[in-house]
């Protein structure tokens, strides 16, 4: 089991410079091969692999379900996954990485439009962010680190990682593994909204995601277009809705 974070020397300095010991989050290269053809890479927390694994293909489009993954093998900082689907060499050319932001113009054409009558109270939405915070073990040691949590039925799960991506990604991994149904529930996460990540819960099917940090322009857009209702800026008692507002009771 890959330690979350490790002790470093550092210096405090205020009115003079004093030597302590610090707690940091541990980020490695881990290295993901699909089908012995595409391999990726990503500076990921060294946690939860076979989970980020998981809601990698299933957010990047390459599995359409869980039964599509025949095999996660794991060796070190090696992933090794086998996916079985028919039309595996048109998936794969839409493949970028989870951390990283790029053609989500095409990417969006072919997402289906989330259609969903699920709907959640606004006092649902800030019990969980109050349990998000609770969650956030690491972050509170370190400050370095995203987190992203699932609520389905009255289950909770929360995931951190340095990435916000991968963050959710293992989210997704971890519900899929518990087989939560995604159309019921709704994801709360530390981070920025931008396209790639709103494509990513648009293509899963998830109606709702809010943060407590803001939109991008592009992010709107997919939200909009997708059909995912966006919640950005969930601070105190307050929040806003970026599209289809109707999933909210106020």
């Amino acid at each position: 089991m890959h330690k979350m974070t490790r002790e470093v020397k550092a210096f405090k300095v205020q009115e003079d410079s004093t030597p302590v010991r610090e707690i940091i989050v541990c980020d490695e290269d881990i290295e993901l091969t699909i089908n012995k053809q595409v391999s990726r890479n990503f500076s990921i927390s060294p946690n939860n692999l076979k989970e980020f694994a998981v809601g990698y293909l299933l957010g990047e489009g390459l599995a359409g379900t869980v039964d599509d993954i025949t095999r996660v093998d794991l060796q070190g900082n090696k992933i090794n996954v086998e996916i079985s689907v028919a039309d595996f060499d048109l998936r794969k050319e839409l493949i970028v990485g989870s951390d990283c932001f790029g053609g989500w113009r095409r990417k969006i054409e072919m997402v289906d439009k989330v259609e969903s009558d699920f709907q959640i109270s606004k006092e649902s939405l800030f019990d969980a962010f109050a349990k998000l915070k609770d969650s956030a073990k690491i972050w509170q040691e370190t400050g370095g680190t995203h987190v992203a949590g699932m609520v389905y039925k009255d289950n909770f799960i929360s995931v951190e990682d340095v990435s916000r991506h991968v963050a959710v990604d293992k989210l997704v991994g971890t519900a899929a593994l518990k087989k939560f149904d995604f159309s019921r529930s709704f994801v709360v996460y530390s981070g920025r909204m931008p396209a790639d990540m709103m494509i990513k819960i648009a293509r899963i099917k998830i109606p709702i995601l809010a943060s407590n940090a803001a939109p991008t322009s592009s992010g709107v857009t997919v939200a909009q277009e997708s059909g995912v209702t966006m919640i950005g800026f969930v601070r105190g008692d307050r929040f806003n809705i970026y599209s289809s507002p109707e999933r909210i009771l106020i």
